[in-house]
This record gives C-alpha cells, sequence and structure tokens, in this order.
C-alpha cells in the first residue's frame, strides 16, 4: 500500500513539472520579446483601430510597414468618411501625407521613439521592457501585459492591456484605457509578416503621394462647401467659451472659438485648401503628436491638425503639452458641451 502510495505521489509529482514547465515566466517573456524585436529585419502589419472619440466610435483599417532601423510607412483609413493619412520616415525626416487635400508636411522628429505607437510592434515592446512594474498574466492563446504608456496624454491614457500570441509573440490586440479603466483605443492586429522584404523606394514621399491619391479621390471645390464647427468636449475647470466669431476669407469663412479662464485658449477652425499640383513638402515646426484619428503638429503653446478637410489650430499660454492633446482630441461635438 505504501509503495502503491509513493508511485503515485512520484507520478503526480511529475506532472506538476511538465506542467511547469509548460508555464513561462514575466522575465522569460519579456526576454523572448527583446531577442525577437532585436533580431527583426522588417515588418508589415495589418490592423483595426477604433477610438471611443466624440458621439460615437471611429474605426480605422491600420497598415504598417517597418524596415529597420528607422523606415517607417503607416497608412491610416476611414472608410466610412473617405479620409486617409500616412506617416512615413526615411533618411530625409518624417512626413505626414494627407493624400485627399495632395498635401505633405515634413517634421524634424525623432518618431516614433517618443511616444506610446499602439500599432507599432516594436513600441509596445519598448512599453514592456521600460515598465518594471507592469503585470503579466497568461491565458489559453496569449501572453497579457499591462504596462504604463508614453503619451503626451499619459494623465488620460495612463494604461494599456497588450496581448502577444503564444505561438510567435507577435501583437494580438491592445487596449489603452483611461484612468477609469475603460478603453479609449482598441487595436486588433489581423496580419504580421515577420519576413517581409522591402525596396528603398517603398518609403519614397512622392511614390507614396501618388500611390494614396489613386485609392482616395482628391476633395473638389472643398472651398464651395459649408463645415460645421466643432466644440471640444473636455472640460477644463474654471474655463468657458466666451465668444464664438466667423470671419471671411478668400476661401471662404474661418471661426475662432476663444475659451477664457484660469486656462484660457483659443480654437481656430476653416476649410483645407486642395493643392492642385503637389511641390515641396511644407515644413512644420514642432513635434508630431498622434491624436489617435490624425497627426498632428504641437510646439510649446499650439497644437494644428486637420480633419475631414478642416484644418484646426488651437493656442493657448496656460494649457499644459498634456492639456493642449487632451482639448484635441476632444474636438468632436458639433454642439457647446
Amino acid at each position: 500500500m505504501k509503495k502503491k502510495l509513493v508511485i503515485l505521489v512520484m507520478a503526480m509529482l511529475a506532472v506538476f513539472a511538465l506542467a511547469a514547465c509548460g508555464q513561462k515566466s514575466k522575465e522569460d517573456v519579456t526576454k523572448d520579446l527583446k531577442a525577437k524585436v532585436e533580431d527583426m529585419k522588417g515588418y508589415k502589419a495589418d490592423a483595426k483601430m477604433t477610438l471611443q472619440v466624440g458621439d460615437e466610435p471611429q474605426t480605422y483599417d491600420v497598415e504598417v510597414w517597418h524596415n529597420d532601423p528607422n523606415y517607417y510607412r503607416v497608412a491610416l483609413k476611414n472608410a466610412t468618411k473617405d479620409q486617409s493619412q500616412m506617416i512615413l520616415r526615411n533618411d530625409e525626416g518624417v512626413f505626414v501625407l494627407t493624400p485627399a487635400l495632395n498635401k505633405s508636411f515634413r517634421f524634424q522628429s525623432n518618431w516614433p521613439e517618443n511616444s506610446s505607437q499602439a500599432y507599432l510592434y516594436e513600441s509596445l515592446v519598448k512599453d514592456v521592457l521600460e515598465d518594471k512594474e507592469a503585470t503579466f498574466k497568461e491565458t489559453k492563446s496569449h501572453y497579457v501585459f499591462t504596462t504604463k504608456t508614453r503619451y503626451q496624454n499619459s494623465q488620460m491614457l495612463p494604461t494599456q492591456e497588450i496581448a502577444f500570441n503564444k505561438k510567435d509573440l507577435t501583437p494580438a490586440s491592445v487596449n489603452v484605457l483611461d484612468s477609469d479603466k475603460n478603453p479609449l483605443v482598441k487595436v486588433e492586429f489581423s496580419k504580421m509578416d515577420m519576413k517581409a522584404a522591402f525596396d528603398k523606394k517603398d518609403f519614397d514621399m512622392k511614390k507614396n503621394m501618388t500611390g494614396a491619391r489613386l485609392e482616395v479621390p482628391v476633395t473638389a471645390n472643398v472651398q464651395d462647401t459649408e463645415f460645421t464647427v466643432l466644440y471640444p468636449m473636455s472640460e477644463i475647470t474654471g474655463t468657458e467659451l466666451i465668444e464664438e466669431k466667423e470671419m471671411a476669407t478668400d476661401t471662404g469663412k474661418r471661426v475662432i472659438l476663444t475659451y477664457d479662464g484660469e486656462k484660457s485658449f483659443t480654437i481656430v477652425q476653416e476649410k483645407s485648401a486642395v493643392v492642385p499640383t503637389m511641390t515641396v513638402s511644407t515644413s512644420l515646426k514642432g513635434e508630431l503628436v498622434d491624436l489617435g484619428f490624425t497627426v498632428a503638429a504641437m510646439t510649446d503653446q499650439s497644437i494644428r491638425w486637420t480633419n475631414n478637410g478642416v484644418d484646426y489650430m488651437l493656442a493657448s499660454n496656460d494649457l499644459t503639452p498634456s492639456e493642449m492633446v487632451m482639448v484635441a482630441q476632444s474636438v468632436q461635438g458639433s454642439m457647446v458641451k
């Protein structure tokens, strides 16, 4: 009887040992992720990004090309609104292309190293590696990390849940959470090619603008159509709208919203002008900031962006960079909130 009991105990221990061998620790997975990124030569990825901003969710198709070490091509498309935007990084700098307006802007920027990027694999791994307090759990198919973010408005989006596929450590999904743990940004990866091969011309600005314009029709007579004035939905304590002024311009109208109080700021809105023939990219001062639905240029006292054929500028001597990003992201309301 005692012999049978010993055999049974030994068998159970063997089962536990085998089970333990199948599980990886947080340190093991982190080490594997680091090694995978270091060995990576480039990749192509397809994903769907959903933003919980404004009155209803906005969904974008995201296509990412990355050729090590610093060539990038990120195409963002919102099919329902027939709009697209592309971020390029090559030896000449960082470009933001808006094909429907035939416009391109060039930044002297270290993007994407300066901030979290929910659709870039190496950025997600960097977030995991840099957060020593990141939590870790293992599910049937995924390794899931909860980490801090490195966004400009990290107060508004402090944490994220990143799920990597156990099979090959490629990203499966990302949920960027607000301070109440509600997901405001969700990225779901559908395809990842870690053996993608590229030509240097794949990251050429003019080639990509030409290709993108064939897919997205150039907005015609953009100045002839009215645009709806949008208002920030994020409230700044002690600040309120005190004036809304409309001015006639050569191409339509310009609307100026003035907010006064402890944190005063001004928002200017006007229709974007379509460039008949693209010549040289316009250089913008400031840092490239990803607002989710579009890309903006931010300085110490202003932030500029284009969305749905409308140019926006927010200027303030009082708002912090994080607050400027928060207000810009919330300019979605068609009535005063």
